[in-house]
């Protein structure tokens, strides 16, 4: 089928994910930035999970403004994810190359903070690709946005004035998250993937991919 609009998640999909460590890490320097100690690995499912609430009784029981946290907790994810590309921990995958020759419109739509996904994006030489860029900041109304709620898809769909659109992820909350906007998805198989909800398509490399959508 031919689509006029591909939207891309970016972890997984065009960047490797920053790894747990790297996470978990940069939560436990905001907690030092506050002088107060938190499970950080609990605090870092959390976020991933878009629990604001869990995140402020956290933050309330230490006695710290939840915002105030969030705002650090920005600074010290894009800095360390940042970091982690900079000394080669993490990089693009090598089958983007296949995405510069696609013809349909292009965006990008992540759980990652949107920051991150410009900044990455710029650093791997992809940003031009690209017409829109949608991304989960760290506050109450960002991570309610995380996949598979549609927000954002639906948002980058508006933004391109998208009539036959597909989304390719990684994950199954990115084909649920698809399937709720009403548009068809590609499931990228680089690891072994269970999905509850079914892709329209399943490939194990974006080389795959024009074949598809061109």
């Amino acid at each position: 089928m031919s689509y006029d609009t591909v939207l891309f998640d970016f972890d997984g999909v065009i960047a490797e994910s920053p790894t747990e460590r790297t996470m978990v890490d940069a939560f436990r320097r905001t907690c030092d930035h506050f002088r107060r100690s938190f499970p950080e690995e609990q605090t870092v499912r959390a976020f991933l999970g878009g629990d604001f609430d869990a995140i402020a009784d956290r933050c309330t029981t230490a006695g710290v403004d939840p915002d105030r946290f969030c705002a650090q907790a920005t600074v010290e994810t894009i800095r360390a994810q940042w970091r982690a590309v900079e000394r080669g921990a993490r990089s693009c995958y090598a089958d983007v190359a296949a995405v510069r020759s696609l013809t349909p419109t292009l965006g990008v739509v992540s759980d990652n903070h949107p920051t991150v996904v410009s900044l990455l994006l710029r650093r791997f030489g992809l940003a031009s690709l690209f017409e829109t860029v949608r991304g989960c900041p760290l506050t109450r109304e960002g991570l309610a946005q995380r996949k598979p709620d549609p927000s954002n898809i639906e948002s980058a769909l508006s933004v391109l004035d998208a009539r036959d659109a597909v989304y390719v992820g990684d994950r199954d909350v990115d084909v649920a998250a698809a399937t709720d906007a009403g548009i068809d998805s590609v499931l990228v198989e680089r690891d072994a993937v269970t999905t509850s909800v079914e892709p329209t398509y399943r490939i194990d490399s974006l080389r795959e991919l024009p074949a598809l959508v061109d």
